[in-house]
């Protein structure tokens, strides 16, 4: 059974950093291209950034140069520095394989920027 859990949120003021964190468990991650996305309040869920087996990355233009996704292998964990946080950024944070599978959603983690 797979079992990805998020954490690593919380309050934050502008211009402030976080680094979230994917947990696995019953899959290894490098072998997929894995994804954070997130979900604002009455918007829907948006692909955040990728990072593939081999390590290549990608990003949405509204994080590129603020948000950095890594992986960590014998962790079995991907995680997402996310540094210059805008109110906008606002979110729950989910990771997921890309595309994503439906069974593998988590509970997110939730990411709040407010002064």
């Amino acid at each position: 059974q797979v079992q990805l859990v998020e954490s690593g949120g919380g309050l934050v003021q502008p211009g402030g950093s976080l680094r979230l964190s994917c947990a696995a468990s019953g899959i290894i991650l490098s072998m997929y291209t894995m994804g954070w996305y997130r979900q604002a309040p009455g918007k829907e869920r948006d692909l955040v950034a990728t990072i593939t087996s081999g390590g290549s990355t990608n990003y949405a233009d509204s994080v590129k140069g603020r948000f950095t996704i890594n992986r960590d292998n014998p962790k079995n964990t991907v995680y997402l520095q996310m540094n210059s946080l805008k109110p906008e950024d606002t979110a729950v944070y989910y990771c997921n394989t890309h595309p994503p599978q439906r069974r593998y959603w988590g509970q997110g983690t939730q990411v709040t920027v407010s002064s």
